[in-house]
């Protein structure tokens, strides 16, 4: 009887362990930067139904967001998350450099493996009180500017090299280009840790004049706080920010989830998961999609990075390592 029992037991505990192994299957970790949760909210919900509807299968996706840099590091020091969606090349760039995500990872998906793109804006308080129009406007007197660290997210080095790119694209050297973004930085009261953090600091903790952030954070920023908080500012030249996303080897051969992430990464090129980014003011590869969301992405004289800086990991050495160029002209407060 007892043998029974027991071997009951066993098989019992076995089915358990199979299911415990089953359920860790089918979840899946993205961490992501700090602007993207609302976008990856919906895209996760759309994914969970098409992965279903296509394989009968199940899947649970777990978000984990920060500052691009931040969660760059922390996949690096451990964090299991099977895909990395970030806001800049050099932080999948690093993860690649360490052996966590593939060497030719922006060769595993289309588009330089950057499904979307976007820009720096500028937001104002409703109504742009200091008539702020350019860039030329953020190093006034008096303008306090709210600006992620660029040492901490991307969203930061966007806006430093967007600043930078906008003295070079009219004419001006880069010693010309260094004044003008140290005189920028000597606007920024406090320097926010990602996205999100530099949102509340002008939002909730109501300090500064003018917000820079991407572009989709303007889409964010009214379903969170209310239509009418801000007004959005298209400067007359920005940058080109290209959202890349790679599958974490490391992870995936750990869990057996490889092929379930790179489904996750796939579906980010199809028609729907690109009309949901072109919802959330995020720039869709899809050419068609962006045409239609033409209201939405306004005009912009555009550059790419490697107009002036050769490349992210390029202006990364130059600019953002310690003791680059951002160290010399921002003294911390």
């Amino acid at each position: 009887m007892n043998l029974k029992r027991n071997i009951a037991l066993a098989l019992a505990s076995l089915a358990l362990t199979a299911g415990n192994l089953a359920v860790a299957q089918t979840t899946l970790l993205n961490a992501s930067y700090d602007v993207a949760r609302e976008f990856y909210k919906d895209y996760n919900t759309a994914f969970i139904a098409h992965y279903r509807k296509t394989t009968g299968k199940e899947v649970k996706i777990d978000q984990a967001h920060g500052g691009s840099s931040a969660q760059a590091r922390a996949v690096n020091d451990g964090l299991d998350a099977d895909v990395v969606t970030m806001n800049t090349t050099t932080d999948i760039e690093f993860l690649a450099s360490t052996g966590v995500v593939a060497k030719d990872w922006a060769k595993r998906f289309p588009g330089n493996a950057s499904p979307t793109s976007s820009t720096m804006l500028f937001l104002t308080r409703n109504g742009n009180p200091k008539h702020i129009k350019d860039w030329d406007d953020l190093v006034k007197p008096g303008v306090q500017v709210i600006v992620v660290n660029p040492k901490t997210g991307g969203n930061g080095r966007m806006a430093y090299l967007a600043a930078w790119g906008y003295v070079r694209k009219k004419g001006g050297s880069d010693a010309q280009a260094a004044e003008f973004v140290g005189k920028l930085f000597k606007n920024v009261p406090v320097l926010a840790k990602g996205g999100r953090d530099a949102t509340t600091i002008f939002l909730q903790r109501n300090i500064g004049d003018v917000l820079v952030t991407f572009e989709s954070e303007v889409v964010s920023v009214e379903r969170e706080f209310g239509a009418g908080k801000v007004d959005a500012v298209h400067p007359s030249v920005s940058i080109v920010a290209e959202n890349p996303v790679a599958v974490v080897e490391r992870t995936v051969a750990k869990k057996g989830t490889g092929e379930l992430a790179k489904a996750y990464l796939d579906y980010l090129y199809s028609d729907e998961a690109q009309e949901i980014a072109a919802r959330h003011a995020l720039r869709p590869r899809s050419a068609a999609i962006l045409k239609k969301y033409a209201s939405t992405f306004k005009p912009i004289q555009l550059f790419p990075v490697s107009e002036y800086f050769g490349s992210l990991s390029e202006a990364q050495k130059v600019h953002f390592n310690d003791g680059g160029q951002f160290d010399k002209l921002y003294a911390v407060k």
